[in-house]
């Protein structure tokens, strides 16, 4: 399973950004998928998880009325929409893929497979 996250960057305190995450090596349509972040000197922190069919989601409280992910089976990809953006909410920003089909969780160990994450920084 390869799980290539983008559109980190650097932006304001209050700018929107969205970083997508293109999977393969897996059936995609059956994997719910996270995204998760660290921030340097912390643990990786659940941000947000997708149902296989994107029918359910689950946000963390950091981010909750501010970040919606979404996922596109068509094109094997997750995205997460970032909006009013604080500094508290740089980090770099990983994709995960479920541990197994069918299933979405909020802990790490819900999620067999990540990518290499994409660093967000937001100036204040």
């Amino acid at each position: 399973v390869q799980l290539q996250a983008s559109g980190g960057g650097l932006v304001q305190a209050g700018d929107s950004l969205k970083l997508t995450c293109a999977a393969s090596g897996l059936i995609f349509s059956d994997y719910g998928m996270g995204w998760f972040r660290q921030s340097p000197g912390y643990d990786r922190v659940f941000i947000a998880s997708i149902s296989s069919t994107g029918g359910t989601e689950y946000y963390g409280d950091s981010v909750k009325g501010r970040f919606a992910i979404s996922r596109d089976n068509t094109k094997n990809t997750v995205a997460l929409q970032m909006n009013a953006l604080k500094p508290e909410d740089t980090a770099v920003y990983f994709c995960a893929a479920g541990a197994r089909p069918h299933w979405v969780g909020r802990g790490h160990l819900d999620f067999g497979s990540w990518g290499r994450g994409t660093l967000v920084t937001v100036s204040s």
